[in-house]
């Protein structure tokens, strides 16, 4: 088992990562002296597949576990899966000395930090991510939301969990089209902050698809390294953490523009970052090199790279939503070569992305 610490002061917590750690998932959560008395909450995809082994090895160690179930996917990210869980808790009783643990993908970690966040304004809550995306992004670092009609991940709150248990050995069951779009964000971390990485990736990714343990153990350890690193510097996004949404602005357009879940997060990053890599290159901070590398990793991912074909001012008018978005400026991650990056204000998005779309092959709306 490999172990990192996220750094922020009585805040701090460990990041745990190895393969069968579900069956020890009491042992880690004592570690951190969690509530004995927790909600289990899950969707009814991963539950069939974990709930039942985490729930033995929490039961059998004394806690006292509830489980909620919500719906699966992204269209399911709203207010109306919060209120779901604010009932549930309600009428079984939890009070402050309980905790919420999070057992699924990204969607429902950003739901039930949320939730944790606000319910008697604020209980405990342990993050057990069972998806590549949520391994390596969505479960470190705090940001909890719910998305809105107009505009994703709008409603939310920062908000750090007590632990975050990481099996990879969950990823066997993940379809494959989910592992492609967990390596979007793997990728990422290569292009804004680390080449070598990027350079690994490449040459180990073949391994990383056929869902080698120890492949993924260290992509998921440097990922989360990375991650931490930036938000013990910056928790709040006020300055450095932003260069973690590298190809999310474009990115969420492409998932707003097409309805929440026709393309899966990590697709619509995939898309984003070679549209951030291509407006770097139009901007002189890297090589067409550099594009065809971002772009050729991501392929051999299978993620696609082209973009719906939306009308420039729809995408103009969703990026104008995004939380980069100051003083009614757009401000974008732009990848300075590979393993650098900055964040720069764009002066004129109406022509870059203009230029972009009217050169670029488009696909049809997924």
């Amino acid at each position: 088992m490999e172990e990192l610490n996220v750094g922020l002061g009585d805040r701090s917590y460990p990041i745990l990562i190895g393969s069968s750690l579900l069956l020890k998932s009491a042992e880690h959560l004592s570690r951190v002296s969690f509530p004995r008395r927790v909600a289990l909450i899950s969707n009814e995809t991963v539950a069939p597949l974990y709930e039942g082994e985490v729930r033995k090895s929490l039961e059998d160690a004394g806690y006292n576990v509830t489980t909620i179930l919500l719906p699966d996917g992204e269209a399911y990210k709203t207010l109306a899966s919060l209120e779901i869980i604010y009932d549930a808790l309600i009428k079984e009783n939890f009070d402050r000395s309980t905790g919420l643990i999070a057992l699924g993908g990204g969607v429902i970690g950003d739901i039930v930090g949320f939730a944790a966040a606000t319910y008697l304004r604020g209980i405990p809550f342990a993050q057990i991510p069972t998806t590549l995306l949520a391994q390596v992004d969505s479960s470190v670092g705090g940001k909890t939301a719910v998305n809105h009609p107009l505009g994703k991940n709008l409603i939310g709150a920062f908000y750090q969990p007590q632990i975050v248990l990481i099996d990879v050995a969950t990823l066997k069951t993940l379809p494959a089209r989910e592992l492609s779009a967990g390596l979007a964000e793997v990728v990422k971390y290569g292009v804004i902050k680390d080449r070598s990485f990027f350079d690994w990736l490449v040459q180990q990714g073949e391994d990383l698809l056929n869902l080698s343990s120890e492949t993924l153990i260290a992509a998921v350890k440097r990922s989360c390294q990375i991650k931490a690193n930036v938000v013990e510097v910056d928790e709040k996004e006020s300055s450095i953490r932003a260069i973690l949404n590298y190809g999310h602005t474009f990115g969420h357009a492409v998932e707003m523009l097409s309805g929440y879940g026709n393309y899966r997060h990590g697709e619509a990053v995939a898309i984003g970052m070679v549209a951030a890599a291509d407006i770097s290159r139009r901007l002189g901070r890297c090589s067409s090199q550099d594009v065809e590398a971002v772009r050729d990793l991501l392929v051999s991912f299978h993620l696609p790279v082209l973009p719906p074909s939306f009308p420039l001012d729809d995408y103009l008018h969703a990026m104008g939503r995004d939380k980069k978005v100051q003083e009614g400026r757009l401000r974008l991650v732009l990848n300075c070569g590979l393993g650098d990056c900055s964040i720069e204000t764009v002066a004129e998005p109406d022509r870059l992305f203009g230029d972009l779309l009217e050169h670029w092959p488009v696909t049809g709306v997924a």
